[in-house]
């Protein structure tokens, strides 16, 4: 039988195919650079029957009068174009496309690596270069070759206070950072049926950590009923029998709060390890745990306290940051000491909004903690939300307590 992969694909794994694309897009880095392929092709229009979306969050609001110009032509050729336009403030490109606008069995290309984490829903969903987008745009295809899959098997569930980043964190530094390379990661075991939209797409956000060329998840009830509260009515995808290359087996009750260290994301230890670390700030946010659900958890550890470092919050999208005002989980962050930044990327790439200093060490919730990324010299150290709100108020690397 065949692998979700093989399914969407329409093809075995290891054969090269061309496929349409239902849904490409970009952000505003990397789509000034496939817009200037596009003109370099010749191109006049886009492509018939495919979903084109541009969104305005790596560098949202613009940090310089150059980013500000390359902005403007990007946001008047889509405005132009008749393309979905995502304005500053209204989100990461992930994060609004997971917002009901991707569906089971879809094949979705992002121009940004991080675009796998829409196999949360069923689809096949992997990032490309600009000059690939740029083709996209043209053509409305794409080639690949067809994935072999590695299977993740979850059983039972979390316990203590681990949540779906600490899994996350632990598979990626078993697999280690080549782990995966071009094959995709398949999320099966009893324990999915139990984790919610948000913790999947944590999981598949960090395959790519992992090398992967995506993570899936079947489509099922919880996929289901999610996309039905946004308008969409979908079928459950039922898995077939099928070989993995291989099976990577975890035991939810087994997985303990982690933190990855400088400069790898697949060099993991367990919180208490790096316990009592000195801290200069901690980054709450990013296509990985900037959800509603991350800020309600953060602001349920920080009530009636205060941070005793600087944290940065940034929202993933502009649904989040209403759906957090308007249930006063945002009054409660604000009230702890923390400032909230634009929906958005933030400080995660290192170009705005919470860049470190030298030597200066950050605590964050993103996916990546490579050298230099958020700035020259500074550490990053990765985590759960919940290490992050309780270290924040500790100023120092703390082992969430149990919710």
């Amino acid at each position: 039988m065949i692998t979700l992969s093989e399914r969407i694909l329409n093809a075995p794994a290891g054969e090269y195919v061309d496929r349409k694309v239902n849904r490409a897009f970009a952000c505003d880095g990397t789509g000034m650079l496939a817009l200037e392929a596009w003109k370099n092709m010749g191109a006049r229009h886009l492509a018939d029957d495919t979903e084109f979306s541009i969104f305005f969050d790596h560098i949202a609001p613009a940090n310089n009068s150059t980013a500000a110009t390359l902005q403007h032509e990007l946001r008047e050729f889509a405005k132009s174009s008749f393309m979905n336009f995502s304005e500053v403030g209204g989100g990461i490109c992930h994060q609004l496309m997971g917002e009901g606008n991707v569906l089971p069995g879809e094949i979705v290309i992002g121009a940004d690596s991080h675009s796998v984490t829409l196999g949360a829903f069923g689809a096949f969903a992997t990032g490309v270069g600009a000059t690939d987008m740029a083709a996209i745009w043209l053509t409305g295809e794409t080639w690949l070759r067809v994935p072999e899959t590695i299977g993740i098997r979850l059983e039972g569930r979390f316990a203590g206070a681990a949540e779906a980043k600490d899994l996350a964190l632990a598979y990626v530094g078993e697999l280690g950072t080549d782990g995966a390379t071009y094959q995709a990661l398949e999320f099966i075991g009893d324990a999915v049926k139990d984790l919610s939209i948000d913790e999947r797409m944590v999981l598949s956000n960090l395959s790519i950590e992992a090398g992967a060329k995506a993570g899936l998840f079947y489509a099922d009830d919880v996929t289901a009923r999610y996309l039905r509260e946004r308008g969409h009515t979908v079928k459950p995808q039922i898995p077939e029998s099928c070989t993995y290359t291989r099976e990577q087996e975890f035991d939810l009750s087994d997985i303990i709060p982690l933190v990855a260290v400088p400069h790898r994301v697949d060099t993991v230890k367990p919180v208490d390890e790096l316990a009592g670390l000195p801290l200069d700030q901690v980054f709450i946010g990013t296509c990985t745990n900037g959800r509603y659900s991350d800020l309600a958890r953060l602001a349920r550890i920080v009530k009636g306290k205060k941070v005793a470092v600087r944290t940065i919050v940034v929202p993933a999208s502009a649904s989040v940051l209403l759906q957090a005002t308007r249930t006063g989980v945002l009054a409660d962050i604000v009230e702890a000491g923390c400032t909230v930044g634009t929906p958005g990327c933030g400080p995660c790439l290192g170009a705005h909004m919470g860049v470190l200093g030298e030597e200066e060490v950050c605590l964050s919730t993103a996916n990546r903690n490579f050298k230099n990324r958020m700035g020259v010299g500074g550490e990053i150290y990765l985590s759960s939300v919940a290490t992050a709100a309780a270290s924040a108020l500790a100023g120092e690397i703390t082992a969430p307590e149990v919710a």
